[in-house]
């Protein structure tokens, strides 16, 4: 099938605006807007940066507190802008993709 017939296939470029969660290799996670992406990394705005190696929640109760507070408007970020390089990141995901706990969803007609 060639990119041009693949148009329902969601891209990268759909996180664009959108908040996002960069899972790294070491002990960082990022959370913040995507404002861009190139070869070399992500720039985030408005984001916050957890070093999982000082707080006391799991990685993924810290992403699902984030989520709820992004959903209530609360979410404090703690920096303004900020790089990511493309190689540390070995997941991203919109933070709207985060289940909270409980919460369950169905993918519909999302194809990876």
């Amino acid at each position: 099938m060639s990119d041009e017939q693949r148009t329902d296939q969601p891209t990268f470029d759909d996180f664009l605006g959108q908040q996002v969660v960069l899972d790294t290799q070491g002990p960082l996670v990022f959370i913040g807007r995507l404002a861009a992406y190139d070869d070399r990394g992500y720039w985030l705005t408005d984001a916050d940066v957890h070093n999982r190696a000082d707080g006391h929640a799991t990685l993924e109760r810290y992403i699902s507190e984030a989520h709820l507070l992004e959903r209530s408007e609360s979410r404090q970020p703690n920096r303004r802008r900020v790089f990511v390089d493309r190689h540390a990141v070995v997941s991203v995901s919109a933070l709207d993709d985060i289940m909270a706990d409980g919460e369950s969803d169905i993918l519909g007609n999302w194809q990876p």
